[in-house]
């Protein structure tokens, strides 16, 4: 009986955090926001398609299932998963998403999705790229709200990052959405 009650109270507070932590960016876009450390996850809910940008750390399993719940997507139903870079805190959860095609910096020119246009920003790691939507730029670790995506990991371009930013600023977007936030 208490454990029951215990995890109905589990539920409930995970449910209460979900919905302070889900951000609707557009109609069809969501962002979500973990409490533990992990990447910032996006969802685009297309016509036929639901597209996972990054998927965050494993840390962040639970609270990132139960936001999908809220809004209604289970994980068997998301369609594609876009990563802006291959670091655990970006990649943490790929086996939730068993049916999702996964796409990343080996594979992104198979990718075959209108609307969504392909960014190559070498600098925070060899592999980082970044989506294009509409006006909106997922700019995973390569720009931030307050600077750039830190250039001394061992998988780092310092080199390319001045080019990559330069790229960045002539296209034209309204709305960033980067891999972390405050």
């Amino acid at each position: 009986m208490v454990s029951l009650m215990a995890r109905e109270i589990k539920e409930f507070l995970l449910k209460l955090s979900a919905s302070k932590m889900i951000k609707q960016i557009k109609e069809n876009v969501f962002q979500l926001r973990f409490k533990q450390f992990g990447s910032c996850v996006y969802l685009l809910k297309l016509k036929n398609k639901n597209i996972v940008i990054d998927t965050s750390s494993r840390e962040n399993r639970e609270e990132l299932l139960a936001d999908l719940q809220q809004l209604k997507i289970k994980p068997e139903k998301v369609n594609i998963i876009l990563l802006t870079h291959n670091h655990y805190d970006h990649n943490g959860n790929l086996e939730l998403f068993a049916n999702a095609e996964v796409y990343n910096f080996k594979n992104i020119e198979k990718l075959k999705v209108n609307g969504v246009k392909v960014i190559y920003t070498p600098g925070h790691t060899y592999d980082s790229i970044c989506f294009l939507y509409k006006d909106i730029l997922f700019s995973g670790d390569t720009l931030f709200h307050g600077g750039i995506g830190r250039t001394d990991l061992q998988e780092s371009q310092p080199e390319k990052m001045s080019e990559s930013l330069e790229k960045l600023k002539k296209i034209k977007y309204k709305i960033l959405c980067s891999g972390h936030v405050d």
